[in-house]
């Protein structure tokens, strides 16, 4: 049938359309009311600017097409967060701190988890400037509230930091092809192939990077990583970190240090909510001073985004198919 849309992509009918604006209105109300400014990129560009910065992090996700008028390949964005980044870093060229938000479909190749549209409308807000905690405070409790827009039930976040696992692996000079490896291993947590992997790395490495796979749970879990992890300057700085937003944060936190998404990406804090009617995190953020660097100008930058039509549906009182 000619007019059968393609898998995993779909029409969006009145009733959830209206739920849709509705709240897209709410939550840049609440962004603008917090001194954030909207910015709309475009749908494609090259990919030559559109994944700089992203490693392979979206380079698997992002539909390529060849541009009739250049001849150069073209991505239809994935995420847009770093078009934001381009933004700031190259067209605002501003000195000084700068709040931006936005909201706008992106496109993936595949569904991001098993039944997930391939259409996700994304909103989100940034901050570049500021590299001290008190940012990624602000753009937590920005996220909070716009769970609260949106009528989520018991909200929650998990929140890691990918300079613990780099702070262990630098230390212990480990090279790129293992340090991979370990990262692999560590998003399993799969504690046999960590031992095998780290067998010929000193003791003390190879006994703190097994128990990062266990280090998942409450604020004990930054208690037992003070104790028993290495006395490294840049983690002890990234646990202070995440005590600091574990207080700032008014739902509750739980933390995975062995939580290492985004990890060529985001340099940082990492986080992800959840809520009941949801199966999957509904929003997802962190922080990545890196990305800016590839533009020309390296800034300090945190923010998060939001799956607007996830969101939507808790308005509806539905239950959202993801896994």
């Amino acid at each position: 049938m000619r007019w059968v849309l393609p898998e995993y992509v779909e029409d969006i009918l009145p009733a959830e359309a209206r739920r849709i604006e509705s709240l897209r209105r709410a939550i840049l109300d609440l962004f603008f009311a917090n001194r954030f400014e909207l910015v709309i990129p475009p749908l494609l560009e090259y990919t030559d600017s559109l994944l700089t910065g992203t490693g392979h992090d979206l380079e698997l996700r992002t539909f390529k097409v060849v541009d009739q008028l250049s001849g150069r390949t073209m991505g239809v964005r994935a995420d847009l967060t770093p078009q934001v980044a381009r933004i700031d870093a190259h067209l605002l060229n501003r000195k000084g701190v700068a709040r931006l938000c936005y909201c706008g479909s992106v496109l993936h190749t595949r569904p991001a988890t098993p039944g997930a549209t391939r259409e996700p409308i994304q909103i989100g807000a940034e901050i570049y400037g500021e590299a001290r905690p008190v940012a990624d405070a602000e753009v937590l409790r920005l996220l909070c509230e716009a769970l609260a827009l949106s009528g989520a039930r018991s909200p929650r976040i998990d929140i890691g930091h990918v300079a613990v696992f780099r702070s262990i692996a630098r230390d212990a000079r480990i090279g790129a092809e293992l340090e991979g490896e370990l990262f692999e291993a560590l998003q399993k947590k799969d504690k046999p192939a960590i031992g095998a992997l780290a067998k010929k790395l000193p003791a003390k490495t190879r006994e703190a990077l097994l128990l990062l796979a266990d280090l998942y749970g409450g604020s004990e879990v930054l208690d037992e990583a003070e104790r028993r992890l290495p006395a490294i300057d840049s983690l002890k700085k990234a646990l202070k970190t995440l005590h600091a937003l574990a207080k700032a944060c008014p739902i509750p936190v739980g933390f995975d240090l062995a939580e290492l998404r985004g990890y060529h990406y985001h340099s940082g804090v990492v986080f992800d909510a959840y809520c009941d009617g949801v199966t999957g995190a509904v929003a997802r953020g962190g922080r990545y001073d890196e990305v800016g660097k590839a533009f020309g100008r390296a800034r300090p930058a945190t923010g998060f985004s939001m799956d607007l039509r996830a969101l939507a549906s808790l308005k509806a009182g539905g239950r959202k198919k993801r896994k």
